[in-house]
């Protein structure tokens, strides 16, 4: 089995103004501001939903193969998937052009003024086709947010080519239109979104979030603190309730989500109990929110199944990933 993740890659540009922006707006001139922030650091970090559902999948074990567009500053970014065992052959440059990316200045009241350029993303409608991946029913693809016609091309091509697919418009929801829903979810083997996106998907197709959670075999809804929750039809519309893992301090949310979806695949291609499944995620999303960033945490697969234990108590399937997977160590020497 292949796992493919689509969506998107993109740079962070992290900026920290050490003053507050209102002090910097006239209100009476807003319809002609022209402001300019000096700040007092700035970071790169490495972004994007696909890039971030396969840096994890990865440290779990599982390196996945990426497909996304990519622009002409994307080599340093590759080099790290790569020396992560991630395969970079689904990557396609486009001529001329930069690597999506997200400008973020924050003051020190954590307000924030953003900026994003598609960049390279824009393009992915016209340039990423699954029919150049020769998959099979035997692989999986991730279908995470991205441009939506590229998101709709791609379930279209999984629905084609009988490739089951997991279905995560995420912060597309709002963007989404009912038609491109009904598509989406038409081939699904399992939806996943947070509790905000999926009462956005239900309103926009007109039905009770009772209705959506049997649109797909499987439907996975996170809630933050509160936990998440696994909808199949053996559950009857109760759910399987997994807990959160509590952390002292978050450091920061962002990255979270696509944490927990590769924990999600990770539990899926191993055929775990959903119970498992779940809180393996859960794990996975806590190791994002201690650090600010959302690839710049790390971990062992050893670190990970004794977090586990500690937390959750032994468990047949976690200890055994010790021993059935090469460590990652030996991918880094």
């Amino acid at each position: 089995m292949r796992i493919v993740v689509t969506g998107s890659l993109a740079y962070d540009y992290i900026m920290n103004f050490p003053g507050y922006f209102q002090e910097h707006i006239l209100p009476e001139k807003a319809h002609v501001i022209s402001v300019s922030f000096l700040v007092k650091s700035m970071q790169r970090l490495r972004g994007g939903v696909a890039g971030n559902v396969a840096y994890n999948l990865a440290l779990l074990g599982e390196p996945p193969l990426v497909f996304s567009t990519i622009g002409q500053d994307f080599a340093e970014y590759a080099t790290l998937l790569e020396t992560y065992g991630i395969d970079t052959s689904g990557l396609v440059p486009i001529e001329n052009e930069f690597t999506a990316s997200c400008f973020i200045t924050t003051d020190s009241a954590d307000n924030q003024i953003v900026a994003f350029y598609p960049g390279a993303m824009a393009s992915a409608a016209t340039a990423l086709s699954l029919h150049d991946l020769n998959l099979t029913s035997d692989d999986l693809v991730v279908l995470s947010a991205s441009e939506p016609d590229s998101m709709e091309r791609i379930a279209l091509e999984c629905q084609q080519l009988g490739v089951p697919y997991v279905f995560d418009p995420g912060k597309q929801s709002p963007r989404l239109t009912a038609e491109f829903l009904q598509i989406g979810l038409a081939g699904a083997q399992v939806l996943v979104g947070n509790d905000y996106e999926f009462a956005m998907m239900a309103r926009i197709l007109g039905i009770s979030e009772a209705e959506l959670i049997t649109r797909a075999p499987m439907t996975v809804i996170t809630r933050g603190e509160q936990g998440s929750t696994f909808y199949t039809s053996a559950t009857n519309g109760q759910g399987i309730t997994i807990p959160v893992v509590r952390v002292p301090t978050v450091e920061d949310p962002t990255g979270a989500g696509d944490a927990y979806l590769a924990g999600v695949v990770f539990g899926l291609v191993r055929k775990f109990p959903l119970e498992v499944t779940g809180r393996i995620a859960a794990l996975t999303a806590t190791y994002t929110l201690e650090k600010r960033g959302c690839q710049e945490h790390f971990f062992t697969i050893e670190d990970f199944v004794a977090r586990y234990t500690a937390e959750f108590g032994e468990n047949e399937y976690v200890s055994r990933l010790v021993t059935s997977r090469e460590p990652l160590s030996t991918l880094l020497s």
